[in-house]
């Protein structure tokens, strides 16, 4: 069985962040899913099948961190997409039959894929007890991100903060099902983003995840909301560092970025 290491939302080779991606005739048990998925070792190691045509969905479609099934990651979607268009497997736009419903991705002549993802519903919350010491900096605001993102979004007072991070990921893991999207408007938007953000997911086995499209779909109706704009770009800034484009649809987000395939090998494990 073929698997390859694809890094996305980034348009070149040990950046963005990588998922493993396996293409399946069906999906073995779940044991062996995860158990390939810590062998990957990665944030994310997406499992993907052909459906029969004629359905609502074109693949099926699951992930897994090295230790849990998620409900919803965005980079091993762009991943999976990627292989399916430089394989010829798939052509053209490709629905994925997923845990988070039917999940769209559309190639566009330049490379880049576009993957159509529901918007994540934010509720504004206080400011929890004790997460400012967690977190190392105080937040301004905080936000639940709803069922399928499961994560609490923390705006903090500006870029530099976000970028000096040093969290204690042990204790962060008490406030939300996933884990903490920390944000800041740009400093300098000419640089070609309009806010940043670093996502820190412990309870998933994730203490940094280095691009994090499922928390795009929580900031871009955070950042359109308070920039006026439905189209916006997003620095996830971790040490690999990604770009992710945002197109508020309502209750629909687009996000566009790229991926490059890095590795590509054979699994010996039956």
């Amino acid at each position: 069985m073929r698997i390859r290491i694809v890094d996305a939302f980034t348009d070149r080779p040990f950046a963005g962040n990588p998922a493993g991606v396996m293409l399946l005739d069906a999906f073995p048990d779940d044991d062996w899913l995860q158990d390939v998925a810590m062998e990957v070792n990665h944030a994310e190691t997406a499992f993907a099948h052909r459906l029969p045509k004629g359905g609502a969905a074109d693949w099926a479609l699951r992930w897994f961190t090295p230790v849990a099934e998620v409900a919803m990651c965005g980079h091993a979607t762009l991943a999976t997409a990627h292989v399916l268009h430089t394989t010829g497997a798939h052509d053209g736009q490709v629905r994925f039959a997923t845990r988070s419903g039917v999940l769209i991705a559309t190639p566009a002549e330049d490379g880049s894929i576009t993957l159509d993802f529901p918007t994540a519903p934010l509720t504004s919350v206080e400011v929890p007890s004790g997460v400012a010491g967690a977190l190392g900096a105080e937040p301004a605001a905080a936000f639940d991100t709803g069922p399928n993102v499961g994560d609490l979004l923390l705006e903090l007072a500006d870029e530099k903060t976000v970028l000096g991070l040093t969290p204690d990921h042990k204790a962060l893991a008490a406030y939300s099902a996933r884990g903490i999207i920390a944000t800041a408007r740009a400093e300098d938007p000419a640089r070609g983003y309009d806010f940043v953000s670093r996502c820190f997911f412990p309870n998933v086995g994730i203490d940094e995840d280095p691009v994090t499209g499922s928390a795009h779909t929580a900031l871009a109706p955070f950042w359109s909301g308070r920039l006026g704009r439905a189209d916006l770009t997003g620095l996830q800034a971790s040490r690999r560092s990604g770009v992710v484009r945002t197109g508020l649809r309502g209750d629909r987000t687009l996000l566009t970025g790229r991926a490059v395939t890095v590795i590509e090998g054979e699994l010996l494990t039956p």
